[in-house]
């Protein structure tokens, strides 16, 4: 099997799944319960946090765990919204963010608040410029995503960020779930407000992640009921996905630059590829992410492609869920102004640092012959 969906989710490592059971076996009493069993659960759960603060550069009540990127993403927008709509009900984004920041906000303005969705240009990119022209008084909250889940473009959050800065009641929103471990977003200095992070991204276990709320920052909670995660999030915490969650962040950490590098290579390779291929045409820019790559083949489904190399083992993907009138179209190209060609026939590739440079010419090699088969059918 060669499995090149890694922007989808990835394989949890062994090491984090026996995390989980170890946890889930010797920890299972309620951290709230006031019996000695509960209190270790709680002090687990404490230094859980720590240790995730420690490795994310941020104080350890400013780690609010989640069920992962859709709920961390909600509990920013909505959170942030209802909270401090008292100060102004207009909010920004932009048109290429993932579907659970898109649509968050399509909920707010039925509720009366007004987006300004900023467009992007070719390379799936906004401007710092056209962001800030948008801030208004009554701006209280600008989300952008640090990388675009689709097609890799790495946005200008640090300029966002760092123009911000001079509007503190204006709160900013990174959704990072696919920038984690492949760039570096230092909050304090960016001017970051909330970050949203997920764990079946870096090899964790689905069902975990975590938003990071700086301490100026109050929320009104998704959840109501007891006093978890700081009055937040109300619930029973999710202690096993936790520790699990938290021992990917560090094997992360651990190898980062390692890791990097060695995506990058792949990435080289995988470009350098298509590029020779005449039946395939580049998405993803040149200076985007390490492990996204997005292309097109014209005239091809590409659920057939992606079909077709299922039946080899080979896994990989097309377009994210998407809220456009028309099911094949790719929402992210379509925003970066590609012809319809492209935006039906866009097909994903993404990977991870288990992936090898094998992988990549068996994949290319594969997708020769599909589309030779797929193209002769069509004659």
């Amino acid at each position: 099997m060669i499995y090149l969906d890694n922007s989808a989710t990835t394989q949890p490592y062994p090491e984090v799944l026996a995390s989980f059971q170890k946890a889930a076996e010797q920890y299972f009493a309620n951290p709230s319960s006031i019996h000695s069993l509960g209190s270790e659960v709680e002090r687990l759960l404490d230094r859980s946090r720590k240790q995730a603060a420690s490795l994310l550069h941020v104080d350890p009540h400013e780690v609010i765990f989640t069920s992962g990127g859709t709920e961390g993403n909600n509990m920013a927008v909505k959170g942030v919204a209802l909270q401090h709509q008292n100060r102004g009900k207009h909010l920004i984004t932009t048109s290429i963010e993932h579907p659970s920041v898109l649509e968050a906000f399509r909920a707010l303005e039925s509720l009366g608040f007004e987006v300004t969705y900023i467009d992007v240009d070719r390379k799936g990119l906004v401007d710092a410029e056209t962001v800030m022209d948008a801030v208004r008084p009554d701006t209280i909250l600008v989300s952008v995503m640090s990388v675009n889940n689709e097609l890799g473009s790495i946005q200008p959050v640090e300029e966002i960020g760092r123009k911000l800065k001079s509007r503190p009641k204006t709160f900013f929103h990174v959704d990072h779930v696919q920038g984690l471990g492949k760039i570096d977003l230092p909050m304090d200095e960016w001017g970051i407000d909330l970050c949203t992070i997920s764990g079946h991204k870096i090899h964790g276990v689905k069902g975990t992640g975590a938003l990071l709320v700086r301490k100026h920052v109050s929320l009104f909670p998704l959840l109501h009921g007891g006093s978890q995660e700081a009055e937040k999030r109300a619930g029973t915490e999710n202690l096993p996905g936790t520790v699990a969650f938290v021992k990917a962040l560090r094997i992360l950490k651990e190898e980062e630059q390692q890791n990097r590098d060695h995506l990058w290579k792949l990435r080289k390779q995988l470009r350098e590829a298509l590029s020779r291929r005449s039946y395939c045409v580049l998405n993803s820019s040149e200076d985007g992410v390490s492990h996204i790559t997005n292309f097109s083949i014209p005239g091809l489904k590409p659920e057939v492609v992606i079909h077709a190399l299922g039946e080899k083992g080979i896994y990989i993907s097309t377009k994210s869920a998407c809220s456009s009138k028309q099911p094949d179209v790719s929402a992210v190209l379509k925003a970066c102004n590609f012809d319809y060609d492209r935006t039906t026939s866009a097909l994903r590739v993404s990977f991870s640092s288990q992936n090898t440079e094998e992988d990549i010419k068996q994949f290319v090699d594969a997708l020769d012959e599909a589309v030779r088969h797929l193209q002769a059918a069509m004659r």
